[in-house]
């Protein structure tokens, strides 16, 4: 089962650093185009579009490559929860992260990073929600090497960095550590009255 959701995990940030390769590439085709037209402009309503739109979308090759490597890592990890959890998880973080910086940001936002701070706070997260000393485990390894990220969501004056991206995909991130814990929950007391096992610490 853990063998069959790593493949499939693989497979899947695979995928989706190619398509961030490729929109990457087809924007500095188009003479960044579709960053001007598909970035977060915030409370502007022709910018709610960027919501879905601007994780895809990266200013430069430094940019795109300082996001895809933790990506891939963090959606890894999150994808041996299994497919619909991981799926849960990006698109908190994703609508959580865009709609932030449409709210409250002060300039065009693109990038995945907002995913990124999502993907990485559901990790360190849902350990303790699900009191699984495996998952608690992995969150301090992580913290430890990648913690220091997390003062991204601070506005400390980097210009150009949208810490209201970051810190609201972080936000979405422990809202699906939260909403998974809770359908756990559902889930066992559920097993528990059939007689059924409540499952695998990896579920």
């Amino acid at each position: 089962m853990l063998a069959t959701r790593a493949r499939k995990g693989l497979v899947t940030v695979a995928l989706f650093a190619a398509v961030l390769v490729a929109c990457f590439i087809l924007d500095q085709l188009s003479n960044r185009y579709f960053t001007r037209l598909l970035s977060v402009d915030p409370r502007d309503i022709d910018g709610l579009d960027g919501i879905v739109f601007a994780p895809l979308l990266h200013a430069d090759a430094a940019h795109l490559t300082s996001n895809i490597f933790p990506l891939v890592i963090f959606g890894f990890l999150a994808f041996l929860d299994g497919a619909r959890r991981f799926t849960l998880a990006v698109a908190m973080s994703w609508g959580a992260s865009g709609l932030g910086a449409w709210l409250f940001g002060f300039g065009p936002t693109i990038g995945a990073s907002g995913v990124i701070f999502g993907l990485f706070t559901y990790l360190l997260a849902r350990g303790f929600y699900n009191r699984n000393w495996k998952q608690i485990a992995l969150a301090a390894v992580l913290f430890l090497v990648y913690g220091s990220i997390l003062w991204g969501v601070l506005p400390l004056g980097n210009s150009g960095i949208s810490w209201q991206a970051h810190l609201f995909g972080a936000m979405g991130g422990l809202g699906a550590a939260v909403v998974l814990r809770q359908q756990r929950r559902h889930t066992q007391r559920a097993g528990t009255t059939k007689g059924e096992p409540t499952g695998s610490p990896f579920t």
